[in-house]
């Protein structure tokens, strides 16, 4: 257990460089619109139903809907000025006069484990950046995350080494107190890093989602760890670590919703999904509780389970799945999607079939000069809201979603504070 009377003096230098990279962003993201636009990276927020555009050479007026354009890729300035945070942090958390001078020896371990979470942080800015100006395919999507998570499996392979897991009791008599993993750790380390940085990008197109749902799973972070220091006793370092790269992170975060939330102003583009997701996972696992971040992400993988029958092309799937406008009420409805009966296959009829009674699918059968046709909404659980409460407007549909992610949380922090106790020797 920490000593709650002592504040450690790279933490307040930690929350001091946040706070002034919160200010920096609130005063450069509008700074930097036109240059974006200029430069092509600007998007239009196809959500909204725009405004009756003025025709000045027979002064009458269009029938055609105009929609501002909006800067896209905003997520780079985060990441950017998240990096110079972290950068500038480093002579506050490893004061290198200090420990020349001292009998100490300097802490190689911790410094190596930081240089490598910035790293591949870094490496997912660029990628997504890059993302973002090339509109990559998904399959090149997958093997980002992959490779920015090298130096980071690599760090930990060198410094700890460590792939035993805590067997739950239940289970101890079968498979002993402790299960060495060995290479299959890793792969796992590996697939979260994929799955947290698509997981994020996945669920997204709603004004404030990707920005509000990465904000709130931050804070639970930064009060998992706060929690474990006043009141755990074991890895106090590892959870100092976790907030000295968590602070800035929310820092950054609450000026690029404020841009995004609805209506938005600036879009965070593929850039701070991917940045956010690597941003977790390297957070989560040198933080040792990686498994604890996994139950932040319980709405992401609902999602991505709800999601995969389009994923993975069982069912047809668009590129992309956000909800339609009605531009008479300015409400968002489920977008679907259409396709003749004929071209789903017998795996693709039995998710039908399966989730269409639960009503977690809407299903209609259409026929057009002779053929017929299938429609059913498609799978997000975006789109999910939006069947069980009705049509919506996009700032209500935000909130819903944001607040199902703030219950997932608490229920996390349950789970992992009080309920593991019982699974586990804490």
């Amino acid at each position: 257990m920490m000593d709650t009377g002592s504040i450690p003096t790279p933490f307040v230098a930690n929350v001091i460089l946040s706070s002034i990279s919160s200010l920096i962003l609130f005063y450069i993201i509008p700074e930097f619109k036109d240059m974006f636009i200029n430069a092509g990276l600007f998007g239009i927020d196809m959500n909204k139903v725009g405004n009756r555009h003025s025709n000045r050479e027979n002064k009458s007026i269009s029938q055609d809907l105009v929609k501002p354009k909006l800067p896209e890729a905003q997520g780079v300035l985060s990441g950017a000025v998240y990096l110079i945070v972290v950068f500038v942090f480093i002579p506050f958390r490893f004061p290198f006069l200090d420990h020349l001078n001292s009998e100490h020896n300097f802490p190689h371990h911790e410094f190596v484990d930081y240089l490598a979470a910035l790293l591949s942080m870094c490496c997912m800015l660029f990628l997504g950046f890059a993302d973002d100006v090339l509109n990559l395919k998904w399959r090149h999507k997958l093997w980002l995350p992959t490779m920015a998570s090298l130096p980071l499996l690599m760090v930990y392979y060198i410094n700890f080494g460590h792939t035993l897991i805590i067997v739950p009791k239940p289970f101890r008599e079968l498979l002993g107190t402790s299960v060495d993993l060995g290479i299959l750790y890793y792969l796992y380390m590996g697939m979260m890093a994929v799955f947290c940085t698509n997981a994020i990008n996945i669920l997204a197109g709603v004004n404030g989602l990707e920005a509000g749902q990465t904000l709130v799973i931050a804070c639970s972070v930064m009060f998992f760890n706060v929690y474990q220091l006043m009141y755990g006793n074991t890895q106090t370092e590892a959870h100092l670590f976790s907030l000295y790269l968590i602070i800035p992170y929310i820092a950054v975060t609450v000026p690029l919703l404020y841009y995004n939330w609805c209506p938005a102003r600036a879009f965070v583009g593929d850039t701070f999904c991917y940045f956010s997701g690597m941003a977790f996972a390297v957070i989560s696992i040198l933080g040792h509780f990686s498994k604890t971040m996994l139950l932040f992400f319980v709405p992401q993988i609902i999602n991505f389970l709800y999601s995969a029958p389009q994923i993975f092309h069982i069912l047809p799937c668009p590129r992309h799945r956000l909800p339609s406008v009605n531009r008479e009420t300015g409400l968002l409805e489920m977008s679907k999607m259409k396709t003749k009966s004929s071209d789903i296959g017998r795996l693709g009829w039995v998710v039908i079939n399966v989730l269409s009674p639960l009503g977690l699918l809407s299903v209609e059968e259409l026929q057009e000069k002779g053929d017929k046709y299938i429609q059913f909404n498609n799978m997000t659980i975006i789109n999910l809201a939006i069947k069980f409460c009705g049509p919506i407007y996009e700032r209500n549909l935000s909130l819903v979603l944001l607040f199902i992610q703030v219950l997932c949380s608490v229920l996390a922090l349950v789970i992992r504070l009080h309920v593991a106790k019982y699974f586990y020797d804490e």
